[in-house]
């Protein structure tokens, strides 16, 4: 998994020419968005609920990979995973992954959104 890069270079530029004006908003939304997702799955695991942390994840797992942030991706595809098999406390670690590389990837994107 520490093989993918924090952000794929060439899906972003290509997003880039595709979205133009509107690329700015879209990694606005895509940093809100997980802050929320992130928030979701941390709420779920505290409630027990798979079913809730199943969608959380997938959903933070589709957005990552759209916006060129495998790495995230693959860490949410685990906690979502656990979330399938009731292995809630497994998803544990993984969440402090998935905000620690969440961090990264945030940091980088708000780096790309000043050139």
């Amino acid at each position: 998994m520490n093989d993918k890069p924090h952000l794929d270079e060439e899906a972003l530029a290509e997003l880039k020419d595709v979205m133009e004006d509107e690329f700015d908003v879209l990694i606005h939304t895509y940093i809100s968005d997980s802050a929320d997702r992130l928030a979701s799955i941390r709420r779920a695991i505290e409630a027990g609920d798979a079913d809730a942390l199943v969608k959380a994840a997938h959903s933070f797992k589709g957005s990552s990979i759209n916006i060129g942030a495998p790495r995230l991706g693959t860490l949410c595809l685990e906690v979502e995973n656990a979330g399938r098999e009731e292995r809630l406390s497994d998803a544990g670690p993984f969440v402090e992954q998935i905000d620690l590389e969440f961090q990264q990837v945030r940091s980088m994107l708000e780096r790309i959104l000043k050139e």
